[in-house]
């Protein structure tokens, strides 16, 4: 298993091996064809540059023709004596039309009667480096390297010595001597380029995948379930471009299944939470109900009125945590769209106020709403607006002792109204109020012996972020709580939606 995991991890390194050494061997063979190539031409140069006057001389120190004929007595012993110093030397001697008139080669293979005057012309008007190559008559059609010369007779242009420098046997020793010795030239060159390239391009290509490798390792880490691995060494390239995205992906990830996680736990508490709160009315409407059937003649009218009283607040109670525990699952799945138009929230205020009043004077608590005489109208969701104080109201209720205070405070502000709920209740310690609006908290429930799911504030933060706002906290221990918020103003409200 290990083994065939280092064999998969290495399929990359070996694949760039072979392809680096295929790609070696082909630059060695094209270098090698370069190399002879500018060997030949370099051949050329040289061989230009050492006999290119010898037709210069033959036609200075002999007088090729005679009467306007070529001197074969005197010019072919001259030509032959130059040959035999330089056996490679072809001469032949040209009219002014290029016709060949005359010749001295090793055999008698000449296949062409004339060459190209205007090569020659060319090669004489020509600076030694540039010159052009012409016909060779014993190969047509195979440039060569010549010498050339005009021949004077009487100070009048009767021909050219044209001399091709390199003949065919020359050619042939030549070429056997090149192909031996640049073969083992480039041989040794590109083998030795090869050796060095192929151990600097194994340690490369080994570097490369061993980071691969080591990547591949922590991935598979991650995959199996250590969600600590990160890959680490690799600070610039692509590399550390790699390195960098996977460990914050993982990051994310961890970061994910920790919110998963969190959030299991939140469903757990809220099905506790749920079948406490449900339990508690259920049980006293079963009991209840149960005690009227087994004893309705026995029991007296008040006392039936009473029981009847209790069965119908639980009733109620528990169409309250049902409704809202609906509200919440609606705002939680975003399809609650509000309704916005302008209202005055004073009014609002007052009216919820009323309907609390009884509540308020059943445990001598003091009610009361402070606001200006004039408020400007704000822009949102009345049935939301109401549902936000009715939740906070129910909070300073929950925590707010007999014969203390809750107060409504109104107050114009440049980007709308705010809304300060103040009660004198028992106040939330500060390690507590970042997770005041957490949904399904209720952190004071065993301390205040209260009911609910401990969603309400989370509502509460819910529809005002609808209205895009926020609800601040102050609170101190012993001191009482204050939920304070600001509803926009229409026309800040459309500026803000356009931005």
């Amino acid at each position: 298993m290990i083994l065939s995991k280092a064999i998969k991890g290495n399929l990359l390194f070996w694949r760039i091996a072979l392809v680096f050494t295929g790609l070696l061997i082909l630059l060695g063979i094209v270098f090698i064809i370069i190399a002879s190539r500018f060997s030949e031409s370099y051949y050329n140069t040289a061989h230009q540059e050492l006999y290119g006057n010898i037709a210069q001389h033959l036609a200075t120190f002999t007088q090729p023709f005679k009467n306007g004929k070529p001197d074969t007595t005197v010019t072919h012993d001259i030509i032959h004596a130059t040959m035999v110093a330089n056996p490679s030397v072809e001469v032949y001697l040209l009219d002014t039309a290029g016709n060949i008139v005359d010749y001295v080669v090793p055999d008698t293979t000449v296949h062409v009667n004339k060459v190209d005057i205007s090569k020659v012309k060319q090669w004489l008007s020509a600076k030694e480096i540039n010159r052009p190559m012409g016909d060779n008559p014993k190969a047509p059609g195979e440039p060569s390297i010549f010498s050339a010369a005009p021949a004077y007779e009487n100070g009048k242009l009767s021909g050219y010595v044209y001399a091709v420098l390199s003949s065919e046997k020359q050619k042939q020793i030549l070429h056997s001597i090149n192909n031996r010795f640049y073969f083992r030239l480039g041989s040794y060159i590109f083998f030795s380029a090869l050796a060095a390239a192929f151990l600097v391009g194994l340690f490369t290509f080994f570097s490369i995948t061993r980071s691969v490798a080591n990547i591949t390792a922590v991935v598979m880490r991650f995959k199996e379930g250590d969600y600590t691995a990160r890959i680490e060494g690799h600070s610039k390239g692509d590399m550390a471009m790699l390195s960098t995205t996977f460990n914050e992906m993982a990051d994310v990830i961890v970061d994910n299944f920790e919110k998963v996680a969190a959030t299991d736990r939140f469903r757990q508490e809220l099905i506790a939470n749920i079948s406490h709160d449900l339990r508690t009315p259920l049980s006293a409407m079963q009991g209840y109900v149960e005690t009227l059937m087994m004893k309705a003649k026995e029991l007296p009218d008040e006392e039936k009125m009473k029981y009847l009283l209790i069965v119908h607040e639980s009733t109620r109670r528990l169409g309250g945590l049902v409704e809202q525990l609906f509200q919440y699952a609606k705002l939680e799945a975003n399809i609650v769209i509000p309704e916005k138009e302008s209202f005055l929230i004073n009014e609002l205020a007052s009216d919820i106020l009323m309907t609390y009043q009884l509540k308020a004077a059943e445990r001598n608590i003091q009610l009361e709403i402070k606001a200006p005489s004039r408020l400007s109208p704000v822009f949102g969701d009345i049935a939301l607006t109401e549902r936000v104080f009715q939740n906070l109201l129910d909070n300073a209720f929950k925590f707010t002792p007999d014969g203390g205070n809750i107060t409504i405070e109104l107050a114009q502000t440049v980007s709308g109204v705010s809304v300060k709920i103040v009660d004198t209740g028992a106040g939330i310690p500060f390690e507590d109020q970042p997770y005041i609006f957490e949904r399904y908290k209720q952190l004071n429930k065993e301390r205040n012996n209260t009911s609910g799911m401990g969603i309400g504030l989370a509502i509460v933060r819910k529809i005002l972020e609808l209205h895009q706002t926020t609800i601040q906290i102050f609170s101190e221990p012993g001191k009482g709580t204050a939920f304070q918020f600001t509803l926009p103003l229409r026309n800040n409200f459309i500026l803000q939606g356009n931005s």
